[in-house]
Parts: C-alpha cells; sequence; structure tokens
C-alpha cells in the first residue's frame, strides 16, 4: 500500500524513537525529508543525520537521523504535521504563526527553499506551513 504522507511517516519516527530513548531512527530518504532535518540540525533539535543504503539492491537509501536529548529529556518535546495532504495549509511571510512565544519553530516550504519560520519572515517569503516543533 502506498505511503499517503510520507513527511508525517518521518516525524512520527522521530516522535516515537525518542519515545523509546533510541540514539537514532531510520527513515527512507527523499528531498523533503532532507530539507525538512536540515532545518531541525540548523535549529539544534537534532544532532544530526545522514544517508545510509538499506542493504536491498534497488531500494533507495534511508536517512539515519541522530536524535538528542538534554539532561534524559528528548530535545523535541512536541513535533506535529500542519499542513496534511487532505487539508494543505498556507501562510504569508506576515501571518506566519509563532510557536511558543518564539521557543519553538514552524517549518514552512517556500519558493526558496524548506526555511524555519524566522528565517521565512528574514526573506519576506511565505509558503505551505509542514510542521511546529517545540
Amino acid at each position: 500500500m502506498a505511503m499517503t504522507d510520507p513527511l508525517g511517516d518521518m516525524l512520527t519516527r522521530i516522535r516515537n524513537g525518542q519515545r523509546a530513548k533510541k540514539d537514532s531512527v531510520v527513515s527512507p530518504s527523499s528531498k523533503l525529508r532532507a530539507r525538512v532535518l536540515d532545518v531541525l540540525e540548523r535549529e539544534g533539535f537534532i544532532r544530526g543525520y545522514s544517508e545510509e543504503s538499506t542493504g536491498n539492491r534497488g531500494q533507495h537509501p534511508g536517512l539515519r537521523i541522530e536524535l538528542k536529548y538534554f539532561e534524559g529529556e528528548p530535545a523535541i518535546q512536541h513535533l506535529a504535521r500542519v499542513s496534511k495532504p487532505g487539508r494543505r495549509i498556507y501562510s504569508g511571510s506576515s501571518e506566519l504563526p509563532v510557536v511558543r512565544n518564539g521557543l519553538g519553530i514552524t517549518i514552512v516550504s517556500t519558493p526558496r527553499g524548506v526555511l524555519s519560520d524566522a528565517e521565512a519572515r528574514d526573506g519576506n517569503v511565505g509558503g505551505e506551513i509542514l510542521a511546529e516543533v517545540f
């Protein structure tokens, strides 16, 4: 069966991995997922990620996501998909939501790439709101 929301699947794998206190999780690779992970790494929510082969010939490589903890607690307290395949949510640069009074971030897909809400405001671009993280 085809996956209808690949980004939502990756976010769920990260959430489940942190609840299980895993060091890292593996998710199938795609450009969008890698760009979202770039934002999470820049903002300090994950330690990093790398591409690794799954071992199956003809299969796409996977992304190994290194999870981050602070004093035993996950660095990501809340990770939620905002724009879903059944209901897309778009926002202009001036209407981008502020998460937890600026303590969290919103991940936005813009014409200039996938950015955090602060980067999108600085670049004066809006787009599809992919997820919110704090």
